[in-house]
């Protein structure tokens, strides 16, 4: 087990809808409910400068959204533009069996060998603290692995029970969630910010 106090940070960052999908078919980037308040907090936010890690169908998305993002027909907002080019420029790393050097996208690093050992070596040894996008099941196999320092989400009120994709939360272990930081952008987004334990059993399980 790592030493978290020695160790690079590594925060699981999501943007959900109220029934836990990270996207849905035919709604607009952020559901259409950025305000002012939140787009601010993410400008400021001090994890902007973090590497990111992601899977290769992440990359692949992103990888798509930096192609398309002076094209005035992809219909991109001037906030969405400049997620994507913050995107583009921030130092990456890349899990995949697929993908091969040189990429489209600067600043890449493609790892083909086992997400979890490569994280942990790069939480012992890197240089930066480390912040997922996307990437669903990359995600998934960090916080089991116990390598998971921070997970947030913030939380958008909509449901998308017809259109919504990804389901965040299938196939996650039992997992104890300290709340450490909660807050509301504009109103209608809830950011809430928790240590996560991952659990061996429920703790009921565990008393009887």
């Amino acid at each position: 087990m790592i030493e978290k106090a020695d160790a690079q940070e590594l925060l699981v960052d999501f943007i959900i809808s109220l029934d836990g999908y990270a996207s849905a078919e035919g709604w607009p980037g952020w559901w259409g409910l950025q305000g002012p308040e939140y787009l601010r907090w993410l400008a400021e936010q001090p994890e902007r400068d973090w590497t990111l890690l992601m899977g290769a169908k992440t990359y692949r998305q992103m990888a798509g959204f930096v192609a398309l993002r002076d094209d005035p027909e992809a219909g991109f907002s001037a906030e969405e533009e400049a997620s994507i080019e913050e995107v583009a420029e921030a130092r990456k790393v890349v899990f995949s069996s697929s993908l091969k050097q040189p990429l489209a996208l600067p600043n890449t690093e493609v790892i083909n060998g086992d997400a979890v050992e490569a994280v942990a070596e790069l939480k012992r040894s890197g240089a930066s603290p480390m912040r997922t996008v996307g990437s669903l099941s990359v995600c998934r196999a960090l916080l089991a692995a116990g390598l998971v320092d921070r997970f947030r989400v913030v939380l958008f009120p909509v449901i998308t029970g017809k259109t919504g994709s990804e389901r965040i939360y299938d196939q996650y272990p039992d997992v104890a969630l300290e709340l450490v930081e909660s807050r509301t952008f504009d109103g209608r987004l809830q950011l809430l910010e928790y240590v996560p334990t991952v659990l061996a059993a429920p703790p009921g399980a565990a008393a009887a």
